[in-house]
Protein backbone atom coordinates (compact mmCIF):
# COMPACT_ATOMS: atom_id res chain seq x y z
CA UNK A 1 0.00 0.00 0.00
CA UNK A 2 1.55 3.58 -0.56
CA UNK A 3 0.32 6.61 1.15
CA UNK A 4 0.43 10.31 -0.43
CA UNK A 5 1.03 12.96 1.93
CA UNK A 6 -0.56 16.62 0.53
CA UNK A 7 1.95 18.61 2.71
CA UNK A 8 2.24 21.79 0.38
CA UNK A 9 0.92 24.10 2.12
CA UNK A 10 1.86 27.16 4.56
CA UNK A 11 -0.71 27.36 7.02
CA UNK A 12 -1.52 30.84 7.13
CA UNK A 13 -3.92 30.28 9.96
CA UNK A 14 -1.47 29.35 12.08
CA UNK A 15 0.53 32.21 11.97
CA UNK A 16 3.02 33.79 13.44
CA UNK A 17 4.60 29.89 14.06
CA UNK A 18 4.23 29.42 10.02
CA UNK A 19 5.73 32.89 8.71
CA UNK A 20 8.94 31.18 7.75
CA UNK A 21 8.21 27.03 8.56
CA UNK A 22 5.57 24.98 6.85
CA UNK A 23 2.36 23.96 9.04
CA UNK A 24 3.98 20.30 8.33
CA UNK A 25 7.01 20.99 10.35
CA UNK A 26 5.82 22.64 13.20
CA UNK A 27 7.14 20.99 16.76
CA UNK A 28 4.52 18.85 18.27
CA UNK A 29 7.20 18.68 21.31
CA UNK A 30 10.31 16.31 21.29
CA UNK A 31 11.49 17.65 17.83
CA UNK A 32 8.80 15.65 16.63
CA UNK A 33 7.34 17.41 13.54
CA UNK A 34 3.36 16.96 12.32
CA UNK A 35 5.21 15.26 9.28
CA UNK A 36 7.69 13.19 11.23
CA UNK A 37 4.49 11.44 13.48
CA UNK A 38 3.03 10.65 10.26
CA UNK A 39 5.51 9.35 8.64
CA UNK A 40 6.21 7.43 11.55
CA UNK A 41 2.91 5.67 11.90
CA UNK A 42 2.00 5.19 8.64
CA UNK A 43 5.59 2.70 8.41
CA UNK A 44 3.99 1.87 11.56
CA UNK A 45 1.39 0.02 10.07
CA UNK A 46 2.84 -1.51 7.19
CA UNK A 47 2.70 1.33 4.41
CA UNK A 48 6.30 1.41 2.95
CA UNK A 49 6.09 3.36 0.36
CA UNK A 50 5.26 7.55 0.89
CA UNK A 51 5.23 10.43 -1.36
CA UNK A 52 5.10 13.75 0.34
CA UNK A 53 3.53 16.79 -2.01
CA UNK A 54 5.41 19.70 -0.77
CA UNK A 55 5.28 23.51 -2.18
CA UNK A 56 5.58 26.37 1.07
CA UNK A 57 9.30 26.14 2.16
CA UNK A 58 10.19 22.52 -0.16
CA UNK A 59 13.77 22.63 0.79
CA UNK A 60 13.15 22.60 3.93
CA UNK A 61 10.16 19.50 4.46
CA UNK A 62 12.54 17.88 1.68
CA UNK A 63 15.80 18.29 4.35
CA UNK A 64 13.23 17.10 7.29
CA UNK A 65 12.45 13.88 4.99
CA UNK A 66 16.68 13.29 4.81
CA UNK A 67 16.86 13.31 8.39
CA UNK A 68 13.56 11.09 8.95
CA UNK A 69 15.16 8.55 6.58
CA UNK A 70 19.02 8.49 8.16
CA UNK A 71 17.16 8.62 11.57
CA UNK A 72 15.47 5.63 10.66
CA UNK A 73 17.98 3.60 8.46
CA UNK A 74 20.56 4.07 11.78
CA UNK A 75 17.65 2.65 13.78
CA UNK A 76 17.42 -0.73 11.28
CA UNK A 77 14.48 -0.37 10.34
CA UNK A 78 13.53 -2.63 7.14
CA UNK A 79 13.78 -1.07 3.51
CA UNK A 80 10.74 1.49 2.87
CA UNK A 81 11.00 4.81 0.40
CA UNK A 82 9.75 8.26 1.65
CA UNK A 83 10.15 11.16 -1.57
CA UNK A 84 8.73 14.31 -2.52
CA UNK A 85 7.21 15.93 -5.04
CA UNK A 86 6.54 19.78 -5.31
CA UNK A 87 3.55 21.83 -6.38
CA UNK A 88 5.18 25.26 -7.93
CA UNK A 89 1.19 26.39 -8.10
CA UNK A 90 0.89 25.84 -4.11
CA UNK A 91 0.11 29.60 -3.32
CA UNK A 92 -2.16 30.27 -5.89
CA UNK A 93 -4.19 26.91 -5.91
CA UNK A 94 -6.04 24.59 -3.12
CA UNK A 95 -5.17 20.94 -2.66
CA UNK A 96 -6.35 19.47 -5.74
CA UNK A 97 -3.65 20.71 -7.89
CA UNK A 98 -1.27 18.66 -5.37
CA UNK A 99 -3.09 15.92 -6.01
CA UNK A 100 -2.83 16.42 -9.42
CA UNK A 101 0.66 17.08 -9.09
CA UNK A 102 0.78 13.67 -7.68
CA UNK A 103 -1.32 11.76 -10.61
CA UNK A 104 1.65 9.84 -11.78
CA UNK A 105 1.78 8.10 -8.32
CA UNK A 106 -1.66 6.71 -8.23
CA UNK A 107 -1.20 3.48 -10.48
CA UNK A 108 -1.89 1.14 -7.79
CA UNK A 109 -4.08 0.93 -3.97
CA UNK A 110 -2.91 3.96 -2.11
CA UNK A 111 -4.14 6.07 0.83
CA UNK A 112 -4.88 9.88 0.45
CA UNK A 113 -3.69 12.23 3.70
CA UNK A 114 -4.03 15.44 4.18
CA UNK A 115 -0.77 17.41 5.77
CA UNK A 116 -2.55 18.32 8.80
CA UNK A 117 -3.69 15.57 10.20
CA UNK A 118 -2.09 13.98 13.31
CA UNK A 119 -3.81 10.24 13.99
CA UNK A 120 -2.40 7.03 15.97
CA UNK A 121 -1.51 4.21 13.59
CA UNK A 122 -4.31 2.16 14.49
CA UNK A 123 -6.60 4.69 12.85
CA UNK A 124 -4.82 3.88 9.05
CA UNK A 125 -4.33 0.48 10.65
CA UNK A 126 -8.11 0.32 10.85
CA UNK A 127 -8.82 1.47 7.33
CA UNK A 128 -6.18 -0.46 5.42
CA UNK A 129 -7.92 -3.28 7.39
CA UNK A 130 -11.62 -2.77 5.56
CA UNK A 131 -13.21 -4.46 2.90
CA UNK A 132 -10.96 -4.03 -0.27
CA UNK A 133 -13.89 -1.39 -1.88
CA UNK A 134 -13.15 1.19 -4.14
CA UNK A 135 -12.62 4.43 -2.22
CA UNK A 136 -13.07 4.37 1.35
CA UNK A 137 -13.60 7.64 3.46
CA UNK A 138 -12.18 7.87 6.98
CA UNK A 139 -14.96 9.63 9.14
CA UNK A 140 -15.09 10.28 12.90
CA UNK A 141 -18.67 11.84 14.84
CA UNK A 142 -18.67 14.01 17.32
CA UNK A 143 -21.80 16.16 19.05
CA UNK A 144 -21.06 19.35 17.18
CA UNK A 145 -20.11 20.63 13.90
CA UNK A 146 -18.47 24.06 12.89
CA UNK A 147 -17.93 26.25 9.87
CA UNK A 148 -14.13 24.99 9.76
CA UNK A 149 -15.13 20.83 9.57
CA UNK A 150 -15.27 18.79 6.33
CA UNK A 151 -18.92 17.23 7.29
CA UNK A 152 -20.59 14.55 5.94
CA UNK A 153 -24.33 13.36 5.41
CA UNK A 154 -24.61 9.63 5.01
CA UNK A 155 -27.39 7.71 3.35
CA UNK A 156 -27.15 3.91 4.40
CA UNK A 157 -23.91 3.90 5.65
CA UNK A 158 -22.74 5.19 2.04
CA UNK A 159 -21.19 8.90 1.56
CA UNK A 160 -24.30 11.28 0.05
CA UNK A 161 -22.43 14.58 0.37
CA UNK A 162 -18.93 16.08 1.77
CA UNK A 163 -18.48 19.96 2.33
CA UNK A 164 -17.86 22.64 4.97
CA UNK A 165 -20.78 24.28 3.53
CA UNK A 166 -23.45 21.27 4.61
CA UNK A 167 -26.30 22.42 6.65
CA UNK A 168 -25.27 20.79 10.29
CA UNK A 169 -28.78 19.95 10.81
CA UNK A 170 -27.96 17.20 8.40
CA UNK A 171 -24.23 16.17 9.42
CA UNK A 172 -23.78 12.19 10.36
CA UNK A 173 -19.67 13.07 10.81
CA UNK A 174 -16.47 14.78 9.65
CA UNK A 175 -13.87 13.81 7.28
CA UNK A 176 -10.65 12.74 9.06
CA UNK A 177 -8.33 13.76 5.92
CA UNK A 178 -7.52 10.30 5.40
CA UNK A 179 -9.08 8.50 2.47
CA UNK A 180 -8.56 4.76 0.64
CA UNK A 181 -8.73 3.75 -2.92
CA UNK A 182 -8.39 0.20 -4.49
CA UNK A 183 -8.27 -1.16 -7.50
CA UNK A 184 -11.21 0.41 -9.79
CA UNK A 185 -11.57 3.14 -7.37
CA UNK A 186 -7.68 4.47 -8.17
CA UNK A 187 -8.73 5.29 -12.03
CA UNK A 188 -12.31 6.72 -10.87
CA UNK A 189 -10.01 9.25 -8.85
CA UNK A 190 -7.36 10.26 -10.77
CA UNK A 191 -9.32 10.37 -14.09
CA UNK A 192 -12.17 12.55 -12.17
CA UNK A 193 -9.23 14.78 -10.70
CA UNK A 194 -7.61 14.99 -14.69
CA UNK A 195 -10.81 16.28 -15.84
CA UNK A 196 -11.55 18.48 -13.19
CA UNK A 197 -7.99 19.88 -13.92
CA UNK A 198 -8.39 20.24 -17.68
CA UNK A 199 -11.28 22.26 -17.17
CA UNK A 200 -10.10 24.82 -15.23
CA UNK A 201 -12.06 25.01 -12.79
CA UNK A 202 -9.19 22.95 -10.24
CA UNK A 203 -7.30 25.61 -8.38
CA UNK A 204 -9.87 26.38 -6.39
CA UNK A 205 -11.00 23.51 -5.18
CA UNK A 206 -10.11 21.28 -2.35
CA UNK A 207 -9.97 17.34 -3.59
CA UNK A 208 -12.73 16.14 -1.65
CA UNK A 209 -14.78 18.42 -3.81
CA UNK A 210 -14.11 15.21 -6.54
CA UNK A 211 -15.26 12.87 -3.66
CA UNK A 212 -18.50 14.79 -3.55
CA UNK A 213 -19.07 14.78 -7.28
CA UNK A 214 -17.95 10.72 -7.09
CA UNK A 215 -20.72 10.25 -4.74
CA UNK A 216 -23.56 11.06 -6.56
CA UNK A 217 -22.92 7.99 -9.45
CA UNK A 218 -20.48 5.63 -6.99
CA UNK A 219 -20.07 4.12 -3.92
CA UNK A 220 -18.20 5.68 -1.03
CA UNK A 221 -18.03 3.48 1.76
CA UNK A 222 -17.09 4.81 4.95
CA UNK A 223 -14.48 3.81 7.78
CA UNK A 224 -15.72 5.84 11.11
CA UNK A 225 -12.50 6.06 13.94
CA UNK A 226 -12.96 7.53 17.35
CA UNK A 227 -12.61 11.02 18.28
CA UNK A 228 -9.88 10.51 20.59
CA UNK A 229 -7.44 9.17 18.13
CA UNK A 230 -6.70 11.93 15.68
CA UNK A 231 -6.88 15.46 15.82
CA UNK A 232 -6.17 18.43 13.12
CA UNK A 233 -4.02 21.31 13.22
CA UNK A 234 -5.59 24.58 11.63
CA UNK A 235 -4.93 27.45 14.06
CA UNK A 236 -2.58 27.97 16.97
CA UNK A 237 -4.84 26.53 19.48
CA UNK A 238 -4.76 23.43 17.44
CA UNK A 239 -1.32 23.24 18.50
CA UNK A 240 -1.48 22.65 22.07
CA UNK A 241 -4.30 20.31 21.53
CA UNK A 242 -1.66 17.94 19.25
CA UNK A 243 0.93 18.60 21.47
CA UNK A 244 -1.28 16.72 24.14
CA UNK A 245 -2.08 14.65 22.21
CA UNK A 246 0.69 12.91 21.08
CA UNK A 247 1.75 12.93 24.97
CA UNK A 248 -1.51 10.97 25.91
CA UNK A 249 -0.86 8.55 22.42
CA UNK A 250 2.79 7.92 23.58
CA UNK A 251 2.49 7.24 26.64
CA UNK A 252 -0.83 4.66 26.19
CA UNK A 253 1.68 3.06 23.30
CA UNK A 254 4.50 2.91 25.69
CA UNK A 255 2.10 1.12 28.60
CA UNK A 256 0.56 -0.82 25.82
CA UNK A 257 4.10 -2.25 24.35
CA UNK A 258 5.20 -2.63 28.20
CA UNK A 259 2.03 -5.28 28.87
CA UNK A 260 2.98 -7.22 25.79
CA UNK A 261 6.59 -7.49 26.93
CA UNK A 262 5.69 -8.70 31.15
CA UNK A 263 2.75 -10.86 29.25
CA UNK A 264 5.27 -12.70 27.08
CA UNK A 265 8.07 -12.76 29.71
CA UNK A 266 5.63 -14.28 32.29
CA UNK A 267 4.69 -17.28 29.81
Amino acid sequence: MKAIILSAGQGKRLSPFTEHTPKCLLNLGGGISLLGWQLAQLLETGINDIVVVTGFKAEKVEREIADFIAARHQSGDPAFSIRAIHNPDYASSDNLRSVWCARDEMTEDFILLNGDTLFRAPVARSLMARPDQPITLTTSRKDRYDTDDMKVILHKNLLRRIGKTLDVKAVDAESIGMIRFMKSGVSLFREAVERIIESGEGDRLWYLSVIDRLAHTQAIHIADVPSQDWCEVDFPVDLQKARTAISLWSHADFDRSRIKALQAKAS
